[in-house]
């Protein structure tokens, strides 16, 4: 498979699509994260009420799958709970790294378009480069109410 078989008609699309939700004016938490590799970085925000995600927003510079995978992030975040934001993070990892499945249920359907970067191990990191983000804010929302 070569490195343009990655980028289907349908990567593209989702990522010339995207919603641009900018930021949060008050978030709970924020985060931001950079993958290495090839210098995709996002930094996203993020409310919680009664353990849903009830805010999200970012600011993105990243690669088309980077761009895909923050595009259904964004899309489909709001309204989320967390535990099922974590579920489909923890999918994407075995998805990509232990040739598991694509996550499961309607909502991150989009998602399996993804599944080819299995094979291009430097992409892993700007594909999850938003579930990353997101858990680190979710983590410091937990923190902050545990303190």
């Amino acid at each position: 498979m070569d490195l343009t078989d990655l980028y289907s008609d349908r990567i593209i699309e989702i990522a010339a699509n995207q919603p641009r939700p900018g930021r949060l004016a008050a978030p709970q938490a924020s985060a931001r994260k950079v993958a290495r590799v090839c210098g995709s970085v996002i930094e996203v925000d993020v409310s919680v009420q009664a353990d849903v995600i009830t805010g999200y927003g970012h600011e993105l510079s990243a690669c088309a799958l980077g761009q895909t995978s923050a595009a259904i992030v964004a899309r489909e975040i709001v309204g989320t709970p967390i535990a099922e934001f974590r579920r489909v993070r923890d999918e994407m990892v075995r998805m990509l790294k232990e040739n598991g499945p694509p996550p499961a249920g309607v909502r991150w359907a989009d998602l399996k378009w993804l599944e080819p970067v299995r094979a291009y191990r430097p992409r892993h990191a700007s594909t999850l480069l938003v579930f990353d983000a997101v858990c680190e804010a979710l983590d410091r929302i937990a923190a902050d109410s545990a303190a």
